[in-house]
Formats: structure tokens, C-alpha cells, sequence
């Protein structure tokens, strides 16, 4: 537990509050596998809080697809001066982490909102200093959708496994289009954890907007949904969220 008194300091007993609630109620609701629960602290809670080392002080955060509150919930644990916002789509999810952030008193400094990434881009709480992800998808859909809720400067911190230079190579070039600055593997938690973490830094560089359909495709679009008997209007697509 060397490794996670150094992480959480103070607050380590606020961590293991969290640690009892991930591997009670979050495997009950099918958050994290039963089999995680006997190395929920290196596996998950020391793995997420070594990134805080690469988050300034006073830092406004989103994380993206928060699940069960990795990594966002212990950032807020381990960082008391961050202002952070949880974004995740599913209703099941979101009563999870609702719960556990009035069961661990952090109602002060974090928020959880249901919705996609895309829900969040372009008002409260974006742009934000930092958007952190955990285990969503490759580089280039990530970028795609965190990048917009980033300020201008800010960075993407993707908490990503061996294959993270790899991805690089292959989604460089799209990251680049998205406004991203080149990619950089940083490892958090040297000497504290074996691996350390492995986390994307992403910069944004430039703000990019993204392009409409053309007006042949809305035109052709339009077409095929008013001359389809029976058609869905627009508006009307099914809700996919849980």
C-alpha cells in the first residue's frame, strides 16, 4: 500500500471508501468484473491516479465515458483542487457515479452528467484545461471526441496500455486534421507501479470545425426521406442510451 499512500496522501482513506464501493455495488451492477475486485487497487485506482501528476493545480476536467468513475472519480479523490465533470451516457452508469460522489462527499468539485462527448462540445462544462479517458476507443474516434472539449492549449490525457505507439502511428496523421498536436507517451508512476501508466498526451493546437454535409448529399438526404413511404422523420430516431 507504499504506492497508494504516496498517490492519495491524506485522502487514502477516502480512496479506500471508493475501493469498497468498486468492488461491491460496481461488480453487483456490472461495472467492473468480479475478477478485478482483488486488484482493484493496482489495477485501477493507483493505475488512475498516477495521471494526476501531469494535471496543473486548480485544473478544470472532463472525463469522458467515465464508467464506473476510472479515471475521474479517483482524480477527484486524489486531487482535491481539480473541478471535475463525469460524462457518460448510460443510465445505469451515471446512478452509479452520482451515488459515489455523494457517498464520498467530492457533491463540491465534481459533476456528473449523462451524454456523449458530443452533448458536451461547445458549452458548460467545455472547454476544459484537461480531458481525460480510460479504455474508449482508438486515437483517432477519441480525439474526435474529446479534442472539441478541450480550450484552446489544453491537452487529451488517454490512459491507454501497451499498444499506445502503435495507435500512434496508425491515427497520427487523423489526430493532426482533428487539431491535435503530435501525439507523446508519457509513463506516470515510475517506481511506484510496474508498468507505470501509460497515458497519450494530446495538446490542442488549433480549433477546427467540422464540415457540414455537402449540399448534394443534404439535397439527395432529403430526398430519400420525403419520397420513403413509411419513412422515419427527422427528429424521431430511436434513443440508443441506457
Amino acid at each position: 500500500m507504499a504506492a497508494a499512500e504516496r498517490v492519495f496522501g491524506e485522502r487514502l482513506e477516502l480512496a479506500g471508501r471508493f475501493a469498497e464501493l468498486l468492488v461491491t455495488e460496481g461488480v453487483v451492477r456490472g461495472l467492473i468484473g468480479p475478477r478485478e475486485a482483488p486488484r482493484v487497487w493496482e489495477r485501477h485506482l493507483i493505475n488512475c491516479g498516477v495521471m494526476s501528476e501531469m494535471i496543473p493545480v486548480g485544473a478544470s476536467v472532463i472525463d469522458v465515458g467515465s464508467g464506473a468513475g476510472l479515471p475521474g472519480i479517483v482524480l477527484a479523490v486524489a486531487r482535491p483542487d481539480l473541478t471535475i465533470t463525469l460524462v457518460e451516457p448510460l443510465a445505469r452508469r451515471t446512478a452509479f457515479l452520482s451515488e459515489a460522489v455523494t457517498a464520498l462527499g467530492l457533491d463540491s468539485t465534481v459533476t456528473v452528467l449523462r451524454g456523449r462527448a458530443e452533448d458536451v462540445a461547445g458549452g458548460p462544462p467545455a472547454p476544459a484545461d484537461v480531458v481525460t479517458a480510460r479504455a474508449v476507443a482508438p486515437l483517432d474516434r477519441l480525439a474526435g471526441w474529446c479534442l472539441p472539449l478541450a480550450a484552446l492549449g489544453g491537452r487529451l490525457l488517454a490512459l491507454k496500455g501497451a499498444s499506445a505507439e502503435e495507435e500512434i502511428a496508425e491515427h497520427r496523421d487523423e489526430i493532426a486534421r482533428l487539431g491535435g498536436g503530435d501525439p507523446t507517451v508519457r509513463l506516470c508512476g515510475a517506481g511506484l507501479i510496474d508498468p507505470p501508466a501509460t497515458v497519450v498526451e494530446i495538446v490542442r493546437e488549433r480549433l477546427v470545425v467540422a464540415p457540414g454535409p455537402r449540399s448534394s448529399q443534404r439535397t439527395a438526404a432529403q430526398g430519400r426521406s420525403s419520397g420513403a413511404a413509411g419513412g422515419r422523420g427527422p427528429g424521431k430516431r430511436r434513443s440508443r442510451r441506457g
